[in-house]
């Protein structure tokens, strides 16, 4: 009865099928759009046929799909010269991938967005005065704080804390200065929150030559917008007509920051006198500049952004599961870009597109009956901080968690040759090590690097408990692609790190994507080892037990508790892996059960005794803010410690209780 009535009402991400299903790709004026119409049955799962494919047959059929002479055509198809969030451009590319949706059978829709993005103004352009230095910069960094200070110029290197102590240590004063940093080990977001902790006025940011290799009068573009999605609407999805609460993000800066090029930052740097930097403090850089502190003479800092309202559209498509088809994967990409984007933004559309293909062919064509469903999604403004998915998370946030098990990212999945790095969820480590020894690539040793604010996989597992994962083939010894948020993102530079080989690497990202998503949807039990989460909490309440043994002077208070939480959690795993052992796994009863099961753990890890308004990275692990594990290890409030101590214990405990399945078999050992 249960999967009958999944069949026809599929529930969950679906909701924005339903309630979106008439949306148009092109633009609604504000003032004519229509009310959302009522929410029509989606049609049944397809019936599974009597043909049977192993693993093996799968793989083949995929990788002969998947060509590199497939992606010469669709890279060159979908390389846009712009492609600027809620633009005209955005909005055609939009409309193609909808249309090819559309060619395929697999009943797009849309969610349409009204946010606020943060520009430069043309009639004020901002402007950088240090004595005789003057200019005005063409780059800028989205939700900046706006206005004009004047501070002493002082030279921070990437401004982590522990470059900032260095400049303390010497002297030289950061409250009410002017931080020149250089990009790079941190987002600019987080640069701007460190130096906003220290009270600066302002933050210059350029890229040295010693970390970029470009030409020195190229121009930086970026956010510091410490989150994801609309900062004007944290916590709510921005529809036209929705009451929004009167907040803005806790994320948004209240300090003026801007990008500037290596030639103004040189020009600067001769000029900022100070102390000089011990050698070994890696502060010196490789501009003809001294690399002195500053805090000398006053520079004059003016931003002038202001703040426009976008329609924004995220496209999808769906090829619907026969077994449960109200549990899918979602593949997604980013659409939009600073400039030309084509590593940010060609390459995933692109990849999206052909797996969207050659999973439709292998269904339609070859017999591939995958029990579960799989979502396609093109994202806008991803820029801004992954604006367009996180709006759609926090549209759907009550129900999302119980459709979608796996989030795969394809935005900038290949960077170069030669070596492979991963970020994701630890139910995600051992389907991303078996997918590796699977391609062709299997020669490559996986990575795996936290995954930090500024991935766009990151909202899909800090912010909605969505198991997640993001990965790039890369240049060895590169830690980044150093043409993000420049207008060098081009075809011409990508070519130049992968050899030549772009359209292989392409392909080569495509299959190991592809081979993910299918494993997740063809399997009778859910490739999410929840094994690997073991070592991971052992070592983080480690850290906050040592750190309470520093305390001597917290009383009452012990980590045992937190411990006993960690070996209810390791029980219940070992529940969940001994059930499966002795489970019929040809069951589809049972193993939705199982599945179920596995499904909770991510979300459950979702802190409930905090808002996801004021703190919207909740995940006791991986999210952000004074509930989670790392930063209860570090925190020196002892009443903050107290009471974040035994709310982690609980949403620990309560994850562990969750795995268990049956109240009757809960295990509350505290």
């Amino acid at each position: 009865f249960l999967i009958t009535l999944v069949s026809f009402c599929v529930p969950g991400f679906l909701i924005g099928y339903a309630s979106h299903r008439q949306s148009q790709v092109e633009p609604a004026t504000p003032s004519s759009a229509p009310p959302a119409p009522p929410a029509p049955q989606a049609p049944p799962a397809p019936q599974a046929q009597d043909v049977q494919l192993d693993w093996k047959d799968i793989t083949q059929l995929l990788t002969k799909k998947l060509t590199s002479q497939a992606f010469e055509k669709t890279l060159t198809y979908f390389a846009l010269p712009s492609r600027s969030a809620g633009s005209q451009d955005d909005m055609k590319q939009a409309d193609r991938i909808f249309n090819e949706f559309t060619e395929l059978e697999m009943e797009p829709w849309t969610d349409v967005h009204y946010v606020q993005l943060q520009t430069p103004d043309s009639k004020a352009p901002n402007h950088v005065v240090f004595g005789s230095v003057d200019f005005k910069p063409t780059g800028y960094l989205a939700y900046s704080a706006t206005g004009k200070v004047q501070g002493k110029l002082v030279y921070g290197n990437y401004g982590r804390p522990e470059d900032l102590e260095v400049v303390k240590k010497k002297n030289v004063e950061l409250k009410g200065s002017v931080l020149l940093l250089r990009a790079g080990k941190i987002s600019f977001a987080q640069q701007v929150a460190n130096a906003e902790k220290e009270r600066v006025a302002a933050v210059l940011i350029y890229p040295d030559t010693q970390d970029y290799s470009f030409r020195t009068d190229t121009v930086l573009y970026g956010h510091v917008h410490l989150g994801s999605g609309d900062p004007y609407t944290p916590g709510f999805p921005s529809f036209e007509h929705t009451q929004f609460a009167p907040t803005l993000s806790s994320g948004l800066p209240k300090i003026l920051a801007q990008t500037i090029t290596a030639n103004n930052a040189a020009a600067l740097l001769q000029k900022i006198g100070g102390p000089t930097p011990d050698a070994s403090s890696g502060f010196k850089g490789k501009l003809d500049a001294p690399y002195d502190l500053g805090g000398i003479e006053n520079i004059t800092v003016e931003v002038n952004n202001m703040l426009v309202n976008r329609e924004i559209h995220n496209v999808f498509g769906v090829i619907k599961g026969f077994t449960d088809p109200d549990r899918y994967v979602v593949l997604g990409a980013q659409r939009d870009a600073w400039g030309e984007g084509y590593a940010k933004a060609t390459v995933g559309t692109s990849i999206l597109m052909e797996l969207a293909r050659a999973v439709h062919k292998m269904v339609e064509e070859d017999g591939f009956r995958p029990r579960r469903s799989i979502v396609f999604a093109s994202w806008s403004a991803g820029e801004y901080g992954s604006v367009g998915a996180t709006e759609w998370l926090e549209a759907y946030m009550s129900s999302i968690d119980k459709n979608v098990f796996t989030y795969i990212s394809l935005d900038g999945v290949v960077m170069g040759r030669g070596s492979f790095m991963a970020s994701a969820s630890p139910l995600l480590y051992s389907l991303l090590e078996r997918t590796m020894k699977e391609v062709k690539q299997h020669c490559m040793v996986i990575q795996f690097l936290p995954m930090m604010m500024d991935d766009p996989a990151y909202p899909f597992l800090a912010f909605a408990g969505i198991p997640s994962v993001s990965f790039h083939f890369i240049s060895s010894n590169s830690e980044s692609y150093t043409y993000y948020g420049t207008n060098l993102d081009n075809i011409d530079h990508l070519n130049y790190q992968t050899n030549h080989h772009t359209s292989e690497m392409t392909a080569a990202a495509a299959q190991f994507a592809g081979q993910m998503a299918l494993r997740l949807v063809h399997d009778h039990l859910l490739s999410l080892d929840v094994s690997r989460y073991k070592s991971l909490l052992t070592t983080t309440v480690t850290g906050v037990f040592q750190r309470i043994r520093q305390l001597s002077q917290l009383k009452n208070v012990s980590p045992t508790w937190l411990s006993s939480a960690r070996g209810s959690f390791q029980r219940a795993a070992d529940s969940i892996t001994n059930d499966i052992e002795n489970t019929d796994l040809s069951d589809n009863e049972a193993c939705r059960i199982l599945n179920n099961r596995i499904m909770r753990i991510e979300h459950t890890l979702l802190s409930p005794y905090v808002s996801p308004v004021e703190t919207p990275f909740r995940h006791l692990l991986f999210g952000r803010g004074p509930h989670t594990l790392t930063s209860i290890a570090e925190t020196d409030d002892m009443e903050e410690l107290h009471t974040q101590l035994a709310l982690a214990t609980w949403n620990l405990q309560g994850c562990a209780n969750a795995m268990v399945g049956n109240i009757w078999d809960l295990d509350n050992q505290i």
